[in-house]
C-alpha cells in the first residue's frame, strides 16, 4: 500500500505536552496512522505515515484544530511517498528534548540562525571563509553528505557540543553553515554556537529532504542518499526512496 508520509516538527513552549499526549495518540490511532510523534515542553517533532487522507486530517488538526489552539502555526512540515508502510507501530511519547541535546542555553524560541532557503544555499556555502558542517551522526555521513561538508565524526547528536568545544572556536569560524535531514537538529545547533559567541550562523531551512525536493539534481551538491529513520532507509533526489531490496528488513 502506497503511504504518504509526513515529517514535522516545530520549536514553541508547550507546558501541557504531557496531557496533549493521549489526546494525540488517539487522534492518530483513529487515523490507523503508523510512526513516532515526540512531545516536550520545547516543542513537537515527528515522523508518521499513512494514506493521503489521513495525513491530512492531522495536519489539519496540528495547524488549526482545538487540540494544539494555533500554537503550531509555524510547523516546518514536509511530504514523500513511500511504495509500503515504513513504520511497524505508532508511538506518541514524551520528552524532555525534541531532539537532544543537553543545553539549556540552545533555545531555538529565543535565539537561531539564519534560515536559508534551498534556493539559495548553493550561493551562502560557495562564499567565502564559510565553514560548512554537516551535524548529522557520522553513520548518516557515510551514506551521504554535501560536497566539501566537514564531518563531525559523532555517534549522537548530544556530542555536538563536545565537537563544537574542541572543533570550534569564534574567533577563527566567523561564518558557519550547517545542514541535517530535516533542519530540526540545525535550529537547536545554530541556537548553541549562538550562546557561545559564534555571530554568523546559517542552516538549511527544511534539512535535506528539502534541498533534494526542490534542488535540480544537475544543480546539487548533494552526493549519495540521505538517510531516513525508517524502513526506507534513505531517500535520493526527489525524494525517491532506495530500491526494494535494500530496505531494512
Amino acid at each position: 500500500m502506497r503511504c504518504t508520509v509526513a515529517t514535522f516538527y516545530q520549536f514553541v513552549t508547550l507546558p501541557d505536552f504531557r496531557e496533549l499526549r493521549p489526546l494525540l495518540l488517539a487522534i492518530c490511532a483513529g487515523l490507523k496512522l503508523r510512526g513516532t510523534v515526540l512531545l516536550a515542553e520545547e516543542g513537537i517533532n515527528g515522523t508518521v505515515a499513512g494514506s493521503p487522507e489521513a495525513i491530512a486530517a492531522l495536519v489539519a488538526e496540528l495547524r488549526t484544530g482545538e487540540l494544539f489552539g494555533h500554537r503550531l502555526d509555524d510547523l516546518e512540515l514536509k511530504f514523500s511517498h513511500a511504495s509500503d508502510m515504513p513504520f511497524r507501530r505508532l508511538k506518541v511519547r514524551p520528552k524532555t528534548e525534541i531532539v537532544t541535546l543537553g543545553d539549556r542555553g540552545a533555545d531555538p524560541t529565543r535565539q537561531v540562525g539564519v534560515y536559508v532557503d534551498p534556493a539559495e544555499w548553493n550561493d551562502v556555502i560557495a562564499k567565502p571563509d564559510t565553514l560548512l558542517i554537516d551535524t548529522r551522526n557520522a553513520f548518516e555521513v557515510a551514506m551521504g553528505t554535501s560536497a566539501g561538508a566537514l564531518n563531525p565524526c559523532i555517534e549522537s547528536f548530544r556530542q555536538f557540543k563536545d565537537f563544537a568545544a574542541s572543533q570550534l572556536d569564534p574567533s577563527t569560524h566567523r561564518r558557519i553553515a550547517m545542514f541535517c535531514t530535516g533542519g530540526i537538529r540545525c535550529e537547536k545547533a545554530s541556537s548553541y554556537l549562538l550562546s557561545r559567541g559564534f555571530t554568523e550562523v546559517y542552516h538549511l531551512k527544511g534539512g535535506i529532504l528539502r534541498y533534494l525536493e526542490r534542488v535540480p539534481e544537475t544543480e546539487s551538491r548533494w552526493r549519495g542518499e540521505c538517510f531516513v529513520f525508517d524502513d526506507r532507509v534513505a531517500l535520493g533526489h526527489g525524494l525517491k526512496e532506495r530500491a526494494t531490496g535494500n530496505k531494512i528488513k
